[in-house]
């Protein structure tokens, strides 16, 4: 730092920081200090004299953004870091450290992402704490230890989008790639308060494929497990962006209608029906459904499958391949 053309009072001010900065930097020699971590990615120690807005740090922090040591200003100020600052991460970050320096927070702590110099953004861990103050009980002086953990980051990321994967996957038939059982009974729960709170009408459908005990029977599980493929694949075809769909077991099926009357789910169950009825099924296989179709009445969830399910048997017993009731 050139010390030529400086005022005596800037002069001043300078060694008085310089003072101050020795002194931390002794203090920490000679105790061990709670900012002393053994952690991998220690970058080193920052120290932030706030009168001078001054900045003194382990230069491993700029280069490990991809700077040289001589693109380093000679006057750091604690701006230089904040400004690189990824734009979600400003205002957390500026919130530790005013909550610390006004006493809000006994540390001052966080996790941000600063952006290098090749355009991209590390993960930083930093931590610091007020160790100077002045007569009038304001910070003067803070000293930190910062940590780059933007391989731990990157891990974090790379398991939450697995366990995303996962938790998505737990939702779906494994055969069918439609929504599961469990999903299906959760969804329904959601529709059934919904429509109960803002007096909604709410319809459901529970389809069966007619005879598929006989398509295991006479052409084989393998055979099976591809109509049931195909179906599945039907139902997505043929059910409105609002619906939903789902294996419920077995060879049944259910669609949830939100904000759909009676006649409204019929006509939509009987053109899934009809969807069914008119594709082609390996094997040459003539394959049909079964539907019965319900509107909510403020049953509880049982009572309401359980009626859809009733009218399912009468369309299988007046002949099958049809919808029950009849629009």
């Amino acid at each position: 730092m050139n010390y030529i053309n400086m005022t005596r009072e800037q002069l001043l001010e300078r060694i008085e920081a310089l003072e101050l900065l020795t002194r931390e930097l002794l203090r920490e020699k000679e105790q061990e200090t709670t900012l002393e971590y053994a952690w991998s990615g220690n970058l080193g120690h920052w120290y932030w004299d706030i009168k001078t807005n001054t900045v003194t740090f382990n230069p491993l922090k700029v280069t490990n953004l991809g700077y040289d040591k001589n693109e380093i200003p000679e006057h750091v100020t604690y701006q230089f870091f904040t400004e690189k600052l990824h734009p979600d991460d400003f205002q957390k970050t500026m919130d530790a450290m005013l909550n610390h320096l006004h006493g809000k927070a006994n540390v001052y702590e966080v996790e941000y992402r600063i952006l290098a110099k090749d355009g991209k953004y590390r993960w930083y861990y930093d931590r610091g704490k007020i160790t100077v103050y002045d007569d009038s009980g304001k910070p003067k002086h803070l000293a930190g230890i910062v940590f780059d953990i933007t391989e731990k980051k990157e891990l974090e990321m790379e398991l939450q989008i697995k366990n995303q994967i996962l938790a998505e996957r737990a939702k779906i038939d494994g055969l069918t790639n439609l929504n599961n059982h469990r999903t299906l009974i959760d969804r329904l729960k959601s529709e059934i308060a919904d429509a109960s709170r803002m007096d909604k009408p709410l319809s459901i459908a529970i389809f069966d494929i007619d005879d598929f005990k006989k398509v295991n029977d006479c052409k084989g599980h393998i055979c099976g497990d591809q109509v049931l493929i195909d179906v599945a694949a039907l139902f997505k075809k043929s059910i409105r962006d609002t619906d939903f769909a789902g294996r419920y077991g077995g060879e049944e099926f259910m669609v949830i209608f939100p904000n759909t009357d009676l006649a409204k789910a019929i006509k939509i169950s009987d053109r899934i029906r009809q969807s069914v009825e008119c594709h082609p099924f390996v094997n040459g296989l003539k394959v049909t459904i079964s539907g019965g179709v319900k509107q909510y009445e403020g049953e509880n969830l049982t009572e309401l499958i359980h009626s859809a399910d009733i009218k399912l048997y009468e369309a299988k017993r007046k002949g099958k391949n049809r919808i029950e009731p009849i629009d």
